[in-house]
């Protein structure tokens, strides 16, 4: 069987930061195409850049795929092309920020053959306009999801630091 080639397109928005916030994606192989988005009660612009990643990653059927990440967020690449990550790890994530989604990441970026691509947001990508568009609209869900970890565990923390 051939390893699939998919492309990823990830966004995250915040209406204010904290706020109201969602994640768009566009997943793309072959002739198949997915868009999934998801809305947060109270979250981070960044969070929602990290979680876009992690689930489009989390929503692959076969383990070892060749995969493209294209993203505006340089939060999220660069953490990972200039693997500050491994410093993280080795730190046990101390005085990292959204240490719940860097481990998620981490965890589910193994299982793929992955490169992440920055792109100017907000330009002329047609794929990443659209995944902003997604990710402001779930930031608008009459009913969203709790981003627990945010809302919770996060403020204890940084009542520690």
């Amino acid at each position: 069987m051939t390893k699939p080639k998919i492309e990823i397109y990830t966004d995250g928005a915040a209406r204010g930061n904290p706020g109201p916030g969602g994640y768009g994606i566009v997943l793309m192989s072959g002739k198949h195409r997915k868009e999934l988005s998801e809305g947060f009660r109270k979250t981070t612009n960044n969070r929602m850049e990290l979680l876009a990643v992690i689930v489009a990653l989390e929503t692959l059927k076969i383990k070892n795929s060749d995969v493209t990440v294209y993203t505006d967020s340089k939060y999220v690449s660069e953490s990972v092309n200039q693997d500050w990550i491994s410093g993280w790890i080795k730190k046990s994530f101390k005085k990292v920020k959204n240490p719940d989604l860097w481990k998620r990441l981490i965890n589910i970026y193994k299982l793929h053959n992955v490169k992440f691509i920055w792109v100017k947001g907000h330009s002329d990508n047609e794929e990443n306009n659209r995944c902003d568009y997604l990710a402001v609209e779930a930031s608008k869900k009459l009913n969203p999801l709790i981003d627990q970890y945010y809302e919770e565990i996060s403020q204890e923390d940084n009542k520690l630091l």
